[in-house]
């Protein structure tokens, strides 16, 4: 596994509310939530490589579901 840094973070109340309803929702803690999403946007806008699916942060859309 990759080695993990802490940092801190100012975000505005209203978007860190609607993060952790969201996390709720997928099943995640608030910070993978965050990471899922950083790692996401990463992807698409072509700044690190795509990650094989059975990559548990992978999001659904990036799934080849023709191949199962």
């Amino acid at each position: 596994m990759a080695e993990r840094k802490s940092f801190l973070i100012r975000v505005d109340r209203e978007v860190l509310d609607a993060v952790q309803r969201w996390a709720d929702d997928d099943l995640r803690s608030m910070n993978g939530q965050i990471e899922f999403l950083l790692r996401h946007a990463l992807r698409q806008a072509g700044r690190v490589a795509p990650q094989a699916p059975a990559d548990r942060n992978t999001p659904v859309d990036n799934v080849d579901h023709e191949s199962a």
